[in-house]
């Protein structure tokens, strides 16, 4: 039988190429985090359309919420008197929409869960190209979470974080998720709206670039 995986799924392209990833090469146990973002309800629908279209059980779905990061906002995608920030691919600042130290706490809940159930990876959408600002998108950032793994969990807990699209363009994680029959079209990527994507916020810039140097139409709707 094939290892258990956690694969963290925000809904976005990125997490839902890497559950098809994932899938090739692991069974699967699907974690969404609830933190009070602007668009928490659309990314949660896309969740669950994930969770359906993979035919994920029941007992292998936990959908976890942290409000607090709405409370100490400090992130344009949390804290409702910042604007969410157009894409601006030439800046050099942490962009408006890094949440602090969110990936540490998606990853502790992941590794949590995976001691229960026996999960022998985590799998996680992080891309270190498309989003160079954010400090835990980068691999260091995840070589020092697997050792605090190592040192933080009984010595019969064997798991291990994995980040397959960390080095990859956005390009290429259309291709790869066309290839691997990913339900692209289940996804959502949008920092702002909940209908239509906005088409100009940093994650819409890049989904829409990466589709057309593809060569592939994005199946979701835009403003």
């Amino acid at each position: 039988m094939k290892d258990l995986a956690i694969v963290l799924v925000s809904g976005g392209m990125d997490s839902c190429v890497t559950a098809a990833i994932a899938r090739t090469q692991c069974r699967l146990a699907l974690l969404h985090v609830n933190y009070g973002q602007r668009t928490e309800t659309r990314e949660l629908k896309a969740f669950r359309d994930i969770v359906a279209y993979y035919h994920v059980p029941e007992n292998n779905i936990l959908i976890s919420h942290i409000d607090y990061l709405r409370k100490i906002g400090g992130s344009s995608l949390t804290d409702a008197s910042m604007d969410v920030q157009d894409a601006q691919l030439d800046s050099k600042e942490i962009p408006t929409s890094y949440v602090p130290f969110r990936n540490t706490l998606f990853l502790t809940i992941a590794v949590s869960w995976g001691e229960v159930i026996g999960a022998k990876k985590v799998f996680i959408g992080a891309v270190e190209q498309d989003s160079p600002g954010y400090p835990d998108c980068k691999p260091a950032y995840y070589e020092a979470f697997n050792k605090l793994i190592n040192v933080g969990t009984k010595p019969t807990t064997i798991i291990e974080v994995e980040t397959p699209l960390i080095s990859k363009s956005k390009t290429e994680i259309v291709k790869m998720g066309v290839s691997l029959s990913a339900p692209l079209h289940l996804s959502w990527s949008c920092y702002k709206n909940m209908d239509k994507a906005c088409g100009v916020c940093h994650s819409c810039f890049l989904r829409l670039k990466a589709f057309s140097e593809a060569g592939v139409k994005d199946p979701i709707a835009y403003v």
